[in-house]
């Protein structure tokens, strides 16, 4: 019976889609064809064994067996669920994103579904979730508890979009397998923020989402995801028609976030008050 040896926890709206496409390729990893498996944070209820069998067809040569969840770095549950379920030796990575970005790409999300207010404020107000998966000195923390610090590999969605061999090769290096030079595609690969072709049938795309996730059905959820054919008929990248933050809420946000920063900061030895402008 194979269990997980590492998870990346997210956040949203940080190339976790980028990091699971890319993992899938390595002849050394396994992960479960479905991202966004959601265990630890919306269905603990199914049990340890509903779990593990989703790993069945790991092969036996893999060194390394896992899934990419975004939703666990933010579920308070989730660090304990994870060392009830495969103990206080599995390997985390996250990859943070400037959590003021994150936030608004979260909105231009909802927004393309149908579910956001008028405004990002209102928004915000209405998912307080759109702030709060950017607290992530609190959320390192109760990871840090737990595990060791040295099973919790921070990297950032800058490197992404500027270097995304050197992340690639430093989640590699932290996960103790080969280097995989990666092709022009997955160095270009992006997702960018998209709008509804026709806003009644995306809505009914993620409801029906929803609901097939519900009865077990992530690995066809998955499968769709991944259709450049589904993509292309859903939505459309966003032009000159592209939202913009207002300053103030951008000076807001970074007032409320920046002892979170400071946390990641000190704590955990990445400087992204730095790096993010925030200083």
């Amino acid at each position: 019976m194979t269990a997980p040896t590492f998870l990346h926890l997210g956040p949203g709206k940080a190339g976790s889609t980028w990091v699971h496409e890319t993992l899938l390729t390595h002849p050394e990893v396994y992960l479960t064809p479905a991202k966004d498996l959601y265990f630890f944070s919306r269905y603990y209820d199914r049990g340890r064994q509903w779990y593990v069998d989703q790993f069945a067809d790991a092969p036996a040569h893999c060194g390394v067996v896992g899934e990419v969840c975004p939703d666990y770095l933010a579920t308070p549950e989730a660090p304990r669920r994870i060392v009830e379920t495969l103990g206080d030796g599995v390997r985390l990575a996250v990859t943070l994103r400037d959590p003021v970005d994150r936030s608004f790409s979260s909105y231009l999300y909802l927004k393309k579904h149908g579910l956001a207010s008028p405004t990002f404020a209102q928004t915000a107000q209405r998912h307080p979730e759109l702030v709060d998966e950017g607290r992530y000195g609190s959320q390192l923390r109760r990871y840090a508890e737990l595990f060791d610090r040295s099973l919790i590999h921070i990297g950032l969605f800058d490197d992404l979009e500027e270097n995304p061999q050197g992340l690639f090769d430093d989640l590699t290096d932290f996960l103790g397998v080969s280097r995989l030079t990666l092709t022009p595609d997955q160095l270009g690969a992006k997702l960018p923020a998209s709008k509804a072709r026709f806003l009644p049938l995306a809505v009914a795309a993620q409801r029906t989402a929803g609901l097939v996730r519900r009865f077990d059905g992530a690995d066809l959820v998955g499968r769709v995801k991944r259709s450049a054919l589904v993509q292309k008929a859903l939505y459309r990248p966003l032009g000159d028609d592209r939202p913009e933050l207002a300053d103030a809420d951008r000076d807001r946000l970074r007032e409320e976030l920046m002892p979170e920063m400071v946390i990641v900061r000190d704590e955990f030895g990445v400087d992204v008050v730095s790096r993010w402008g925030w200083s």
